[in-house]
C-alpha cells in the first residue's frame, strides 16, 4: 500500500512536467489546417495586428527530406507553418515600459497539423516579461492573442 501511495505521489509530480512548458500556450482542436491558418491570419489582421511574414517550415523541411534522412519529420506533421506578427500600439507601450522587451517583437504563432488535429503554439510574453516594468503590458498583449486563438479553436 505504501508503495502504491509513493508511486501515485511521484506520478503527481511528474505529470505536470510532461504536460508541456508553462512558457508556451498550446491549444488543439479537430480542425482542418488550411482553414485554421486562414482564420488565424484574418483574426490577427482584423484586431490591429500586422502579419509581416509567413514561414512555411513544413515546405522548407520537405525540400531537405533526403538530406535529413530518417530524422525528417519523425512526428509526421502534415503542416508546420507560422504567422509572424506585430501590433504597433502594443510595441510602443512595451518599449516605453521596458525597451529590453522589444526582443518579443515580432511575435509568432505556430500551427501544426497531424491526423485531423490542428495545434497552435504561442510563446507567452508574460513569462518572458515576468518581473519587468513591462509585465502588465505583456500580460495584456498575451491575453488578447490567446482570446483570438481560443475563438478560432472553439469555433467562436
Amino acid at each position: 500500500m505504501r508503495l502504491l501511495i509513493a508511486l501515485l505521489a511521484l506520478l503527481g509530480f511528474t505529470l505536470p512536467a510532461a504536460a508541456g512548458s508553462p512558457a508556451i500556450y498550446e491549444r488543439s482542436a479537430r480542425l482542418p489546417a488550411d482553414a485554421t491558418y486562414a482564420q488565424l491570419y484574418e483574426a490577427l489582421e482584423s484586431n490591429g495586428f500586422f502579419v509581416i511574414f509567413e514561414p512555411n517550415m513544413g515546405k522548407s523541411l520537405a525540400g531537405m527530406a533526403d538530406a535529413l534522412g530518417a530524422d525528417y519529420n519523425r512526428n509526421q506533421l502534415s503542416t508546420m507553418r507560422s504567422l509572424v506578427f506585430c501590433k504597433p500600439r502594443a510595441t510602443n507601450e512595451i518599449a516605453n515600459a521596458d525597451p529590453a522587451l522589444l526582443a518579443l517583437c515580432p511575435l509568432h504563432i505556430t500551427l501544426t497539423h497531424k491526423t485531423g488535429v490542428s495545434t497552435v503554439y504561442f510563446v507567452r510574453p508574460s513569462v518572458v516579461a515576468a518581473g519587468s516594468p513591462g509585465e502588465a503590458q505583456a500580460k495584456k498583449l498575451e491575453a488578447d492573442i490567446v482570446k483570438l486563438i481560443e475563438g478560432i479553436m472553439h469555433g467562436e
